[in-house]
């Protein structure tokens, strides 16, 4: 039976291969739309879930009182690792520090050699924790501070096909470690993705003599603090227990933040990342759900002209169907038949989106910043497959096999069948979910655009062309000068400063801001860049009031400049000379600059004080001489810092590439949203051509009448074309409130953002009215041309 299913199947898809195609085509653009975004939706929802005790990991986080609103901070004073441990032991099975995690610069074998690598600096339980799968050595190795674990791929770079353990590789300026082991490199789909090596903990603490010169060990937050809970324990529970860990134990001004401890889950913190005012408001996952509603429209929308194409063809079944019935199939069987042919439709189509998804599977991994690949032995990839292609055959076919299988064979043979007046209905509703769907999407793909546009463009209070930081070490601070001269005497560089932080980013922050009618009990927490006297004339800030610091004033070393958010947050109404406090320490405003952009672009910009470099720089911030080429500049530059930074390699980044960067998840998400928009408008365009001929092909005799009667071209186009154009009317009319609502939800997520236009709703509107008209014209302007004494010829 089930052969002849498909042997009849087979028939009717070499019968009507324009029918096929369609069908077949748009199936497969749909199923490979949604294999590529179940790929990247396992991809996402196993992050940090490939590690054993996933369910048991957290991170340490805290919640903080600053500057009217409570902030989420990543890290936290490294005391607090001691204190839970002393106090809150019967909680933790393990607790481990992470300090100076990133790049840092690797002497391999005799120095000469450097290399930059990604690493940190690990309390000794990290590796058992995170379950490091070792090919070499063990997981405690971290227990002697001179040794190291490295990546399976940092040791091929670094010593080739060698054997690693026991060589000794140099951490920046830092005593030589040992390798001690070598673990497989972690998923790219985890935290400890990309990371290449892990030095102790004990070995940074002791470099940096204990941290002895904190006056106040448990003021700075600059550690990563993990924990494995005990499986007796929910991390609820543990969170409300170590609530005030912190708060107990810093001093009466810090208390007035209220810092509140908690943890983070492990297996949460990528798709639940983000914290407003305290309170979490999701993360990655609001893309997850987004985009698995975007692959579940394509798959429907192509089942959906399945559908169509199939009830469309409804008259000339129904004689077939008659004729089975009374010949004594049942129903039953009728609809396993109608079921086949969906099947293997679908089956031809799953073949092809196989094809389509390893063609277009590269692209969509550089789209999307993914390492995905088909997993071509996996047991568990083609038994949901095998689901996958049922449940798209099932709804492909179950409409069309309930209604053809309806027929009555007495109507059917005595030639009384008629589809009748509702029975295109079903159709046109599906037809006007396709537009819904379409309008919906073109719509939010704009509006992602247009935000992302409306961010870039925002004022950032500085020149970003032809600006760039190098990194830069201790020697290059001391010779500062040195640096600076030699710089500007090649030609290539306008002017030159160095700075504690990257214009596009702040890395310190102080609580220790005091300013006439401060209250007493307020929290602050003000971003603050030191840089040298140039660092204004090198980025060419805007200056709203005052002037920039001198090199020619001693004073000014006493000094600070005030960006407009800080002013209008201290209530200052005439800043200039006015003295502020800095840890007892009085400076005097000689300057108010406009906000410089350095966070998220679709934020307000936060409180910044500006002051004199006195400790070690970190960056040098160049701006180059426009009439030199880039190239030509780096080439003089690099000589210049492989002199005074010959323990560094010359690394540098233009900043106009560092604060596009700021934009790369919602460039993603517009640049994804756009691709998922085409292929739906293509699949229901698809439908649409089918519905067209079979509307054209059915209304022939009608056609050939109203051409004799003297119904021009246009008449009998518009004819045609105008149910269609209703159809795609109505679709607009639900859609555009839908994406009124989605997208206003979607854009209150961001401070800064753009306006919800009128006109881009018309614009889609008009798009999809276009696009309709284009496809159903070509059906029919050929059947209005065609010749009524042919279409009128009896059989």
């Amino acid at each position: 039976m089930l052969k002849t299913y498909f042997k009849t199947a087979w028939r009717q898809l070499r019968k009507h291969k324009a029918h096929s195609f369609i069908n077949i085509a748009g199936l497969s653009i749909g199923m490979a739309v949604a294999v590529l975004i179940g790929l990247w939706m396992n991809d996402e929802l196993s992050f940090n879930k490939s590690f054993e005790k996933s369910d048991r990991l957290a991170q340490v986080i805290q919640n903080v009182s600053n500057n009217g609103e409570v902030q989420t901070w990543w890290s936290v004073p490294f005391p607090l690792a001691d204190e839970l441990r002393k106090n809150y032991g019967e909680d933790f099975v393990n607790l481990a520090r992470v300090a100076n995690w990133g790049e840092h610069i690797i002497s391999v074998g005799t120095g000469e050699n450097k290399l930059k690598a990604i690493g940190g600096f690990f309390e000794q339980a990290m590796p058992e924790m995170f379950t490091a799968d070792m090919i070499n050595g063990t997981r405690s190795a971290l227990q002697d501070p001179s040794s190291v674990l490295i990546s399976a791929s940092a040791a091929k770079a670094w010593f080739g096909e060698a054997d690693p353990t026991g060589k000794t590789i140099n951490i920046g300026d830092m005593e030589p470690v040992k390798v001690a082991g070598v673990y497989k490199d972690f998923p790219l789909n985890s935290t400890l993705a990309n990371l290449q090596f892990m030095a102790s903990w004990d070995f940074w603490f002791h470099a940096n003599n204990g941290l002895k010169d904190i006056p106040d060990p448990w003021r700075p937050n600059f550690i990563s603090l993990y924990a494995e809970i005990k499986p007796t324990v929910d991390f609820a529970a543990v969170s409300t227990r170590i609530k005030d860990s912190k708060l107990k134990n810093v001093n009466p001004q810090l208390q007035q933040k209220k810092p509140a401890v908690f943890l983070q889950p492990l297996n949460r913190i990528h798709l639940y990342g983000e914290y407003k005012n305290g309170i979490n408001t999701g993360g990655a996952i609001t893309y997850v759900r987004l985009f698995g509603m975007t692959g579940a429209f394509v798959l429907l929308l192509a089942c959906i002209n399945f559908m169509n194409l199939s009830t469309a063809r409804s008259e000339k079944r129904a004689r077939e169907v008659g004729i089975r019935k009374t010949v004594g199939s049942l129903r039953s069987q009728l609809i396993m038949q109608f079921f086949g042919e969906s099947l293997l439709t679908v089956l031809f189509a799953f073949v092809i989106s196989l094809v389509v998804v390893g063609i277009s599977l590269p692209f969509f991994n550089e789209v999307a910043d993914k390492q995905m690949q088909l997993p071509w032995k996996s047991i568990f990839f083609w038994g949901s497959m095998a689901g996958f292609i049922v449940f798209t055959a099932l709804v492909a076919g179950s409409y069309p096999a309930l209604y053809l299988s309806s027929f009555q064979p007495v109507k059917v043979l005595k030639g009384t069948f008629k589809a009748g007046r509702f029975a295109a209905l079903p159709r046109r509703i599906l037809v006007v979910l396709q537009f819904t769907v379409s309008v919906i999407l073109i719509i939010g793909t704009v509006f992602v655009y247009r935000q992302v546009q409306f961010a870039k463009d925002r004022p950032v209070g500085y020149s970003r062309s032809n600006l760039l930081t190098v990194p830069i070490s201790g020697p290059a601070h001391e010779h500062w000068q040195a640096v600076e001269s030699a710089l500007m005497q090649s030609g290539t560089v306008e002017a030159v400063a160095e700075s504690e932080s990257p214009t596009t980013g702040i890395w310190n922050t102080t609580s220790g801001v005091s300013w006439p009618g401060k209250d007493p009990g307020l929290s602050t927490d003000f971003g603050v860049i030191s840089a040298s006297f140039a660092y204004g004339k090198t980025v060419q800030w805007e200056i709203v009031g005052g002037r920039n610091f001198s090199k020619e004033l001693a004073t000014d070393s006493a000094s600070v400049i005030l960006n407009e958010a800080a002013v209008k947050y201290m209530g200052l109404k005439n800043p200039l000379d006015q003295s502020i406090t800095w840890w007892d320490r009085p400076m005097r405003v000689i300057g108010v600059v406009k906000n410089m952009l350095t966070d998220s672009p679709y934020e307000e910009a936060r409180p910044v004080i500006y002051t004199i470099l006195e400790e070690s720089g970190n960056l040098a911030i160049i701006r180059l001489n426009p009439s030199v080429s880039a190239s030509a500049a780096i080439d003089k530059i690099a000589p210049v810092f492989k002199r005074f930074n010959p323990d560094q390699p010359f690394e540098y980044k233009f900043v106009d590439e560092e604060y596009a960067r700021k934009f790369g998840n919602e460039e993603r998400v517009g640049t994804l949203s756009g691709i998922f928009t085409i292929l739906v408008v293509i699949i229901s365009c698809l439908g649409l051509f089918g519905l067209a001929s079979f509307v054209a092909e059915q209304r022939t005799k009608e056609i050939g009448v109203r051409k004799i009667l003297g119904a021009s071209v246009f008449n009998l186009w518009s004819m045609l074309s105008g149910e269609f154009v209703r159809l795609v009317i109505i679709s607009f009319c639900i859609a555009a409130p839908l994406a009124w609502y989605f997208m206003q939800s979607w854009l209150q997520k961001f401070t800064y953002h753009t306006s919800l236009s009128l006109w881009v709703f018309a614009a889609a509107g008009l798009a999809a009215l276009f696009i309709t008209l284009i496809t159903v014209s070509f059906q029919s302007i050929k059947a209005a041309l065609g010749r009524p004494v042919k279409s009128l010829r009896s059989e």
